[in-house]
This record gives C-alpha cells, sequence and structure tokens, in this order.
C-alpha cells in the first residue's frame, strides 16, 4: 500500500493541516508516513501545497514526482499539479472555486463543492475537511473511524466544539455523492 497525495490551493484554506491529518492517521496505523510543507512568504493569500505519503515500505524522499492523489482547492493549483498525477489517479477539486474541469482523460476527477457546503453548513472554514472526507471514501486509505481517531488525538480536548465541527465536515465529504 502507497498513497502519494499532494494538497494544493491558497493560504488559510487549511491544505496543511489536511496533509496534516491524513499524515497523523498514517502514523496511528503504523505506517511510514512523510509530511513535507510548502508555502509561499505571504502565508495567507498566498500559495500553499503538501506532500503526503503515507505506505507499508519505507520511504526514500519526502518529494512525490508521480501523485496517486491531487487535491486542489484552487484554480492556480489545478494548472500547476494536474499533469503531476499518475494516470489512474484521482483529482479532487473544489468546484464551488474551480469551474475549469480537469483536462486530463486518464484520471477520476471528482468535483465537490466544499467552500459552499461548509458555508451552508455554517461551517466556513472546513471545507479542506470535506474535501478530505471524500478523499478518503474514495481512495480507501483510511477508515472513516481511523479518520476520526486521528482527528480526536490531533484537535485538543479542551476545544470539543472544533472536534465536532470538523467532524460534521469530514462526514459531510465522506458521503458525498455527485
Amino acid at each position: 500500500m502507497r498513497h502519494d497525495i499532494i494538497f494544493a490551493g491558497f493560504g488559510g484554506q487549511g491544505i496543511l493541516f489536511s496533509g496534516k491529518v491524513i499524515a497523523y492517521a498514517g502514523m496511528n496505523e503504523n505506517k511510514n508516513v512523510s509530511h513535507l510543507p510548502s508555502y509561499g512568504p505571504e502565508m495567507r493569500g498566498g500559495t500553499a501545497n503538501c506532500h503526503v505519503i503515507v505506505a507499508d515500505e519505507e520511504i526514500a524522499s519526502p518529494i512525490i514526482v508521480d501523485a496517486t492523489s491531487l487535491v486542489v482547492m484552487n484554480g492556480p493549483s489545478l494548472e500547476k499539479f494536474e499533469n503531476s498525477v499518475v494516470p489512474g489517479g484521482k483529482i479532487f477539486v473544489d468546484s464551488a472555486l474551480i469551474s475549469r474541469k480537469v483536462e486530463r482523460t486518464d484520471v477520476d476527477e471528482y468535483r465537490i463543492p466544499a467552500t459552499k457546503m461548509a458555508h451552508d453548513m455554517g461551517l466556513g472554514k472546513l471545507a479542506n475537511m470535506i474535501i478530505l472526507g471524500k478523499v478518503v471514501k474514495e481512495t480507501g486509505i483510511f477508515t472513516f473511524e481511523q479518520l476520526e481517531g486521528a482527528m480526536k488525538k490531533m484537535v485538543p480536548a479542551s476545544r470539543p466544539e472544533l472536534l465536532e465541527n470538523n467532524m460534521k465536515a469530514l462526514k459531510a465529504g465522506y458521503d458525498y455523492a455527485e
């Protein structure tokens, strides 16, 4: 088992946190993991991406050349990373922010209106968790329960409302059907 996932968007969209959740879930399941964040100097509003690898075998490099999955939350990220996905890979698009469709025909495209869904649910900043729920469902990288276990360890016990809202968002994405 090996998943090479690139998360990309603008700073402030929770791109790096999404990657961290996947990496933490991998650690909880005793997998080898790598989490390599990258962001522009302006942070919020600048570009942000992270490379996350979860594997049974050892990971030689944290840099992803051939992604099995791509999560994009803005147009420039789709332009930059679309061709980084292997044939047969999966591209997850926040269709509320990106109108352009994936140009490749050798990958599976999942269009999730995550930003709109988060807004409609009163979870404005959790579009990243909605898409993450869909990623987990479609890739089979983890069960929903394994993802929930990682979230319980990442969110401080002193902030139960954060855990509840994150889990609502993850579930909405996990259950989303196009």
